[in-house]
């Protein structure tokens, strides 16, 4: 089976697997997100930026950070991995 041709140019694994992108001048991640017969790039997570994910004996102020993320953008993460929201939710902030 050939492998698709928009694994190769973004260098994921496979589908549904983000990786890090350090070079690219704004995003900080790449997955090439599948849902069925869709394909979609998506680039996510801003630059230089961490995510807080939870972890024990985290401040306040960390929890009160991924909340409002949450919060935030609740509307976008609820329409799911074909949208960046749901990806950054999923890789920076859990």
């Amino acid at each position: 089976m050939k492998k698709d041709s928009r694994l190769e140019k973004v260098g994921v694994a496979g589908f549904n697997k983000p990786k890090r992108t350090p070079s690219h001048p704004t995003k900080s991640h790449v997955v090439v997100a599948k849902e069925g017969d869709k394909i979609k790039t998506i680039r996510f997570g801003q630059q230089g930026v961490s995510g807080s994910p939870k972890r024990e004996g985290e401040s306040e102020a960390d929890k009160t950070r991924r909340e409002s993320f949450k919060a935030r953008h609740a509307k976008n993460i609820a329409k799911g991995k074909m949208s960046a929201s749901w990806w950054a939710d999923r890789v920076k902030w859990k």
